[in-house]
């Protein structure tokens, strides 16, 4: 076997060092080349249960904003977007029109719940797909979290969870450079911390699960040490930046799930210079508990009915000892 040069490997090391920066400034760039039409939010009081109720009217009161924006300047996705989003009874912790969007829907009692499962979302999502993407609406944030608490309901009925549908951040697309880096991760990582936080602060009681789809869960493996969250779930995983579970730096047990059909299965499962998230997490070597997931594709999670969401369910209530394993 020849063994390369000392000196080349260096050079390839100080060559895809450079692509990574270039990703990253371009990436950058993108961002603070968008223009924003639509108004920066009203500061927000922090999160406590005397504010509950005030941070849900001014975020209506922003997305009604945002709808008069989107009307005059016939941007119609967010029409729609937003005209679903204002449906009443629905209750929004955070919003933000700006960019591709952001926005954090509480589904239950936030305060009191005994259970709050927190789903972050991957790639391609945005404010327009929150809750519908063609005819999967299972596939989105806002469908997503209703799926998940109404198999929730089904497997313990009476049950008092709360789920969090969390666009905190905002997601690479698929086919830009972006999502095989973590850039966008380490913005979203520290949001999601500050939230997981504040959460704990108004309910210290609750036993916290973060449900973590894609690119969702370079988001997660980012925010996660330290926490104090009881478990976290990566499905559709393309890496969670770490070679293993430990690396996470979490007491909380950590699951993994991967359907038979997801294309995530071809992606390397590498981490180098800044590119790829390491160890796949369904990989005995990564030390997760791996549950079953069917034979989906990658948008096939919390697909009602299927094997995949009830074991996410079952994570999230804490009934470990009923999830089927893979």
């Amino acid at each position: 076997m020849i063994t390369p040069r000392l000196p080349r490997t260096r050079g390839l090391g100080r060559c895809l060092a450079a692509v990574a920066v270039v990703i990253a400034i371009w990436v950058t760039t993108l961002g603070a080349g968008r223009v924003n039409l639509y108004a920066k939010p009203e500061a927000l009081p922090a999160l406590s249960v005397s504010t509950l109720a005030a941070r849900y009217k001014a975020n209506r009161r922003a997305m009604g904003a945002a709808l008069k924006t989107a009307r005059r300047i016939q941007d119609f996705a967010m029409v729609r977007s937003l005209t679903r989003l204002m449906t009443p009874g629905r209750r929004f912790l955070f919003f933000d029109a700006r960019g591709t969007g952001r926005a954090v829907e509480v589904l239950g009692d936030l305060a009191h719940a005994r259970e709050v499962a927190i789903l972050v979302p991957g790639a391609d999502t945005t404010l327009t797909t929150f809750d519908v993407r063609g005819r999967r609406p299972f596939t989105t944030p806002g469908g997503g979290a209703r799926a998940l608490l109404d198999q929730a309901r089904r497997v313990e009925p009476g049950t008092d969870l709360a789920v969090v549908a969390w666009l905190g951040y905002s997601p690479p697309k698929v086919t830009s450079p972006g999502v095989i880096t973590d850039f966008r991760a380490d913005t979203g990582a520290a949001r999601l911390r500050r939230f997981v936080t504040g959460v704990h602060r108004l309910n210290p009681s609750a036993r916290t699960t973060l449900l973590c789809h894609s690119y969702g869960s370079v988001v997660c493996g980012e925010a996660v040490r330290g926490l104090p969250v009881g478990a976290v779930a990566a499905f559709g995983s393309p890496g969670m930046s770490v070679s293993s579970a430990a690396g996470l730096g979490t007491r909380a047990r950590v699951w993994a799930g991967r359907g038979a059909s997801d294309w995530i299965g071809l992606v390397p499962h590498v981490r180098m210079f800044g590119l790829g998230f390491g160890t796949d997490p369904v990989a005995p070597a990564f030390g997760a508990r791996v549950f079953a997931a069917g034979s989906g594709g990658h948008g096939d999670y919390l697909r009602p009915g299927s094997v995949s969401l009830r074991n996410l369910a079952l994570i999230a209530l804490g009934r470990d000892s009923q999830v089927a394993r893979a």
